[in-house]
């Protein structure tokens, strides 16, 4: 098989499936606001059903349900039938997935989840299915064709599902007004947690050089010196004046002035660019990205509190 072979028969699948999620979106109807209704109303929990291809889907379904405000589990059919339908509140909800609806697992449990929970959401590709007998309600995932080359692999089924089981966690989502600072709750690791969640005073860099407006020469070239930032902040008092790099340096000592008189008032650029220590990392590195500088000089009340280097929020996955 040639490369064009392979971009071929990648892009009938893609559009196979896409297909399948256009009839999926076109067919949704009243079933499925009921079901967004059952599930926003429960007061315990969703849990979901499922084996096979559908288990992995499930998984992910309640991975995006718990970071998006709805309380829910996995339940395996094999695990339940064995012990596990003690997890099962008559608070909870039950989405089943299935999508011949007739698993001997599934049809085996379906008794039991109508009867332990508050209300039975079946999806599944049959709707002549036990699964869809038994449902209060019935999301429809039927698909036409699997991309699968031989039409056995679920592969459009389980897309659709997924897809489905998005459009299930937006809508509860919407309903919930769930906004960022809720997500930021549920996710206080990695990157994207650090994106929504840490404050500039949790990557200050434990280096503050400074030096006082009638500082000599020498005392700057110390002060940028001691540090790796290239960089000193101009203080009157508490006030924040100025700030001086190594480039200013560089441009001063190339001139031909005279600079055994000259002191860091003369040659600070003013009105430096700062942020609050309480202030969200992201906001600091959005100002660093926008006015294309290293460093940025951190306060606290007003008052120099230290610097924050564009590399430490990087490393750290700051964007």
């Amino acid at each position: 098989m040639n490369n064009q072979q392979i971009l071929r028969h990648a892009k009938e699948a893609l559009s196979i499936e896409i297909t399948e999620l256009s009839h999926l979106r076109d067919r949704l109807d009243d079933r499925f606001v009921k079901a967004v209704e059952i599930i926003n109303s429960t007061k315990g929990k969703l849990i979901i059903v499922g084996i096979g291809k559908s288990a992995h889907v499930g998984n992910k379904m309640v991975a995006t349900l718990n970071s998006t405000g709805t309380p829910s589990q996995f339940l395996h059919a094999s695990e339940a039938i064995h012990g596990d339908l003690g997890v099962i509140q008559k608070t909870d909800v039950i989405l089943c997935i299935s999508n011949s609806g007739n698993s001997p697992e599934i049809v085996t449990l379906l008794p039991f989840l109508k009867d332990y929970s508050s209300a039975l959401i079946g999806m599944t590709g049959n709707m002549k299915s036990k699964l869809a007998e038994f449902s209060d309600v019935v999301l429809d995932t039927f698909v036409e064709k699997e991309a699968c080359p031989i039409k056995l692999a679920p592969t459009s089924s389980t897309t659709v599902q997924m897809a489905l089981g998005d459009a299930l966690a937006v809508c509860l989502m919407e309903l919930n007004s769930f906004q960022q600072k809720d997500f930021a709750k549920f996710h206080p690791g990695g990157s994207l947690g650090k994106n929504l969640t840490a404050k500039v005073d949790q990557f200050l860099s434990s280096q503050k050089p400074q030096v006082s407006e009638d500082s000599t020469l020498r005392d700057i070239i110390i002060s940028i010196s001691s540090s790796t930032h290239g960089i000193t902040v101009v203080t009157n008092g508490d006030e924040i004046t100025g700030v001086i790099t190594d480039g200013d340096l560089r441009r001063m000592l190339m001139s031909e002035l005279d600079l055994s008189s000259f002191i860091a008032k003369d040659i600070m650029s003013k009105n430096p660019k700062s942020i609050d220590k309480n202030a969200l990392a992201k906001e600091a590195m959005q100002i660093l990205k926008d006015k294309n500088i290293g460093q940025l000089i951190v306060t606290d009340q007003g008052k120099y509190y230290g610097i924050i280097d564009i590399h430490r929020l990087l490393d750290e996955g700051i964007n």
